[in-house]
């Protein structure tokens, strides 16, 4: 399954990215086997951070949890929360997957 995952961040926080993004990456590439793609996202009205967004492949939702959890950035404080969604890829390079 392809599980959809939007970070909010805490801006009380903010300056935990920058002192663990190093850590943050080792851990992206660590695993490049669930996680399929991550990157910030950015308020488009005001130009800010507005947390960050992941596509994850995993077989449960307990699976997903545990990836988030070893995250470097999880236990900083600097994710104010996050939301799960599962997702079905239905269209992609120009080609109906269904």
């Amino acid at each position: 399954m392809i599980f959809v995952l939007f970070f909010e961040d805490n801006d009380n926080h903010a300056d935990m990215r920058t002192k663990y993004m190093t850590e943050h990456l080792s851990f992206l590439l660590k695993n490049t086997s669930g996680i399929l793609a991550a990157g910030p996202l950015k308020d488009t009205d005001k130009g800010d951070s507005a947390g960050g967004l992941w596509l994850v492949e995993a077989d449960t939702l307990t699976d997903v949890k545990a990836l988030i959890e070893q995250d470097p950035f999880w236990p900083t404080g600097l994710r104010k929360s996050v939301r799960i969604l599962e997702w079905t890829r239905v269209f992609a390079a120009g080609e109906v997957l269904i």
